[in-house]
């Protein structure tokens, strides 16, 4: 069936509009004519929601409504996903911290996803897109670019808490659907750049304020595949309604930088920013001293000098997704954080 004659009529329920993937995802949805509702955990936050998503209030406005429901309770998602003929699932946590315990990371990752599903599965939704991420393909007996075939080792030394919360989330997402038939969809993101809809930023926007605010003098041996957010969000609204794309894994990054090279990008983009960038390298030696008893080492430390490069053939096969150069994501957050006033030029 296609979009066209969908547009209107049909309701999307989006879980995680609030963040920076869902978001865009919504504005994209709303763009091409679809009603969308929002999950959120506060109702509070619906009218700021609404202002940055609605390109045109006027015209958007009437076609979005929020709802809530929280990934941790069971209470509110029938509602939700009652008379939504698709679901995307974009809510999940990303840390710029390792948690005390990483069950506070993987239990609402795992059961939220879960909780998500069974609701659509009883609703009789025609299709669920869930976000899951590289991080559940690229850190297992693989070797890069890895591809939708791989699938990071939850045992293993370099499963840190999010990646095992990814990978767990996405197995259990899989198996539930093997279970009961539910049209499953999963698109696995890069780290994800690109204009932000507001003032708020998370993790992976949070490492280019870092950078370019002067906070980091130098950067590990440590890479990254990298996706706009744009381009992401237009993977999951692809993947809705292609008939082929049904019980399929879609990885969705482009280029692997390390981070000195996406320094240099930044630095040769913004060259008013340059001397606030980092320059060179933190030695491996000094990452691996410094793993117990910093937390951000230890979530880097069994990747350092390894290539996480991916593959997303698939992606462009199947979906015709045909995302922009890396370099314009990485440039658009800088840039969104630059007008929002979140860094200043030395």
């Amino acid at each position: 069936m296609s979009s066209q004659l969908e547009n209107g009529v049909v309701t999307i329920l989006v879980t995680g509009i609030g963040g920076f993937l869902g978001g865009h995802i919504a504005r994209q949805l709303l763009a091409q004519g679809y009603c969308v509702r929002g999950s959120v955990r506060h109702m509070g936050h619906c009218d700021k929601i609404r202002d940055q998503v609605c390109s045109d209030l006027a015209a958007d406005g009437h076609r979005i409504s929020f709802i809530e429901a929280d990934l941790r309770s069971d209470a509110g998602w029938d509602a939700a996903v009652a008379g939504c003929r698709y679901v995307i699932h974009s809510a999940s946590p990303f840390p710029s911290d390792l948690p005390k315990d990483e069950d506070d990371l993987i239990r609402p990752a795992r059961e939220g996803a879960l909780r998500v599903l069974r609701a659509a599965q009883r609703a009789g939704t025609m299709r669920v897109v869930m976000t899951s991420s590289i991080a559940a393909t690229n850190h297992g007996s693989g070797q890069a670019p890895y591809t939708e075939d791989d699938w990071t080792d939850p045992t293993s030394l370099r499963a840190t808490p999010y990646y095992k919360s990814k990978t767990l989330a996405e197995r259990a997402a899989w198996a539930f659907a093997d279970e009961t038939g539910l049209d499953l969809v999963v698109i696995n993101p890069g780290i994800i750049f690109g204009p932000l809809l507001g003032p708020d930023y998370g993790t992976s926007v949070g490492l280019i304020q870092q950078m370019m605010s002067g906070k980091l003098k130098r950067v590990p041996r440590f890479g990254v595949a990298v996706v706009d957010v744009r381009d992401a969000a237009d993977a999951h609204i692809r993947a809705l309604t292609h008939p082929e794309a049904s019980g399929e894994r879609f990885i969705a990054a482009g280029k692997f930088f390390w981070m000195r090279d996406m320094a240099a990008a930044l630095a040769n983009s913004f060259p008013d920013y340059a001397s606030q960038l980092p320059s060179g390298e933190v030695p491996n030696w000094v990452v691996r001293m410094m793993a117990p008893f910093s937390a951000r080492s230890r979530m880097i430390v069994h990747e350092l000098d390894r290539d996480l490069s991916v593959c997303a053939a698939k992606a462009t096969r199947v979906l015709g997704w045909q995302p922009r150069p890396e370099k314009e994501a990485i440039c658009a957050s800088a840039q969104s954080l630059i007008d929002h006033g979140l860094i200043a030029a030395s």
